[in-house]
């Protein structure tokens, strides 16, 4: 047996006009739009969705209570008083 070069044995050969049309019509009978995608969430997904949405830092209380200490008015007895009662109970 003798290999005569890399090229095929029968050489190029021509497109069919069969097949040509075959391809065509595959191509003219598909949809023009392909379905778009869809994501539906849960319940649970939309609350969890909600809930990053909320910013970590309540901006006006920050600035309400800044405020009350620079006024002198935030550290009450009463406050005190009961920031040492939950302090207590955490021990507890």
């Amino acid at each position: 047996m003798q290999i005569y070069g890399p090229g095929p044995v029968h050489g190029p050969q021509s497109v069919n006009p069969s097949h040509l049309q075959r391809a065509q019509q595959s191509q003219a009978s598909q949809p023009a739009a392909l379905p778009k995608d869809e994501v539906q969430l849960s319940e649970m997904g939309q609350m969890l969705d909600g809930i990053s949405q909320i910013p970590d830092i309540r901006q006006e209380r920050v600035d309400q209570i800044r405020q009350q200490i620079a006024q002198g008015t935030y550290d009450t007895p009463e406050r005190l008083g009961l920031a040492l009662d939950n302090l207590l109970d955490e021990m507890i």
